[in-house]
């Protein structure tokens, strides 16, 4: 999260890509880098050298990723020249993850790139492969010496972390021994989203809201993350994630520590991370009544999507037809300190539901006195703050109006701040800020070895309890509706409601 966007660095860089030829490379990483060099925020030496095991020449790769960041860059088709200059930074390198030689290799290589720039590279490895390489990479990186200077290299870890609180903890212990934590770099995807890091310039940025942020003003959260698409082809791995661990795990705890945090002191990495991990250690865990009380769990069946029949989840490739694995999650956290104490969190995601979208609400308590007489409120509304992630990018405060004429007529009007109506610039992809971010060693968006793990502390006893008793419910809310039941009666037994934006969504 720079403080300024530097441009072009004078520092060499190496992006080394393990598992370069896959997904996350094409549709995210090599269309970030790009964009980082057309922004002319890369230095003038810099490479990008992508492994995989299929056979393929330099040509053959540049073509791969050309077509990819065709696809899916933000800025649509890439001009020839910006290509011509862009492509010959890009290498590749076959490699076996399991072999040392690939690794000699790679050494080879990057000492060859420095001994051309006549100057020592900073080297960032970025892991965009399965969790169960993690350990044999960091391993082989750590052995061939190839992240010795602490200063100029990194490892940027996808998630997963783990796949639970013990596991996550094995990593963070063999991390630990092979890296500095300054090198060690967790990613998070949606903490590079503008509107969310938007979150902290809002609080502690106007005077107007921090007054307020807290019980005596603030009814209750809800924090919300829902897609329309099913798992499509990563039912496998989904069967052995669900969404607690894939979303609530990560993404919305993120989400909830930035909204729940105290004023940090300054701006630096290491006291906002502090102060996010304060959250988290205040958080109320469940003892097994109190999971039951307070979660909801969900796996959608079949249904229609405009006017499309969708199969049910059970009937996805690489499912097991009696699967137990949850699809949708919603939970009501505590935070049991003096700012939050009894005010309620409510996070909720899943998959095949009626809209994409992802949105913070914070509502505000009531008026203390009601003085209009009731004609004039049939459509009274509680202040609300409404933070909305995507599909739009906005911040909008729904706050009680005179309606024009005669008579004195409430309703609620919008204050809104919009990303697109506001800035003519476009808002970088969050994958372009985590990779600069990397590039400047500065780790404020990253999650740091304890937050992991109290992340995973806190939701331990939800999935025990979940794995350990079947639902017999599944499936339980059909495609392109807004989940099961239960999670409806879990807020409303509070007197509350879930909140949506209205969105034309079609994804």
């Amino acid at each position: 999260m720079h403080s300024t966007k530097t441009k072009q660095k004078a520092q060499p860089t190496i992006f080394v890509i393990f598992g370069g030829t896959g997904d996350l490379n094409s549709r995210k990483l090599a269309p970030a880098i790009y964009n980082l060099f057309l922004e002319k925020s890369l230095p003038a030496d810099f490479a990008v050298i992508g492994t995989g095991r299929t056979k393929l020449s330099d040509e053959e790769f540049r073509k791969s990723l050309y077509e990819g960041i065709n696809e899916f860059s933000r800025r649509g088709k890439t001009d020839k020249k910006d290509w011509e200059q862009f492509c010959g930074h890009i290498h590749y390198q076959i490699a076996d993850l399991l072999k040392e030689s690939s690794y000699a290799e790679l050494k080879k290589n990057i000492e060859q790139l420095q001994a051309e720039w006549a100057q020592e590279a900073q080297v960032i490895y970025y892991l965009a492969v399965a969790p169960n390489f993690f350990p044999v990479i960091a391993r082989n990186i750590a052995q061939h010496q190839l992240a010795e200077n602490s200063d100029n290299s990194r490892i940027v870890i996808e998630k997963p972390f783990g796949h639970d609180l013990e596991s996550a903890r094995e990593l963070n212990a063999l991390l630990g021994e092979l890296f500095e934590e300054k090198q060690i770099y967790r990613i998070d995807h949606y903490l590079g989203k503008e509107t969310v890091q938007n979150i902290m310039a809002f609080r502690f940025a106007n005077s107007m809201f921090e007054p307020l942020w807290n019980r005596n003003y603030i009814e209750h959260v809800q924090i919300s993350v829902t897609e329309r698409l099913g798992v499509g082809d990563r039912g496998g791995y989904y069967e052995g994630s669900g969404a607690l661990r894939d979303m609530v795990q990560n993404h919305l705890l993120q989400l909830l520590c930035l909204v729940a945090m105290e004023t940090p002191t300054n701006f630096g990495a290491e006291e906002i991370r502090n102060r996010k991990v304060d959250v988290l250690h205040a958080m109320r865990r469940f003892s097994a009544e109190e999971v039951r009380m307070n979660t909801v769990r969900g796996q959608y069946g079949q249904g229609w999507i405009e006017g499309k029949e969708v199969p049910g989840y059970r009937d996805e490739t690489g499912v097991d037809p009696e699967s137990n694995t949850e699809t949708f999650a919603a939970v009501k956290f505590f935070i049991d300190n003096w700012r939050w104490q009894g005010i309620p969190f409510y996070v909720r995601t899943g998959k095949r539901l009626h809209q994409t979208a992802s949105t913070i609400t914070i509502q505000f308590k009531d008026v203390p006195h009601f003085i209009f007489p009731p004609e004039t409120t049939e459509t009274w509304q509680q202040n609300r703050l409404i933070i909305s992630i995507q599909p739009e990018m906005s911040i909008r405060m729904q706050l009680q109006a005179k309606r024009p004429g005669l008579e004195m007529v409430l309703n609620t009007v919008d204050m809104v701040f919009d990303y697109k109506g506001t800035y003519t610039v476009e808002a970088p992809e969050a994958y372009e800020t985590l990779l600069l971010d990397t590039m400047d060693g500065d780790q404020t968006l990253f999650m740091r070895a304890d937050q992991v793990e109290a992340a995973w502390d806190l939701l331990m006893p939800i999935l025990h309890a979940w794995e350990s008793k079947r639902s017999l419910s599944f499936p339980n809310y059909s495609a392109d509706s807004w989940g099961p039941e239960v999670a409806e009666a879990l807020i409303a037994r509070d007197g509350f409601h879930w909140f949506t934006l209205p969105v034309n969504n079609k994804k």
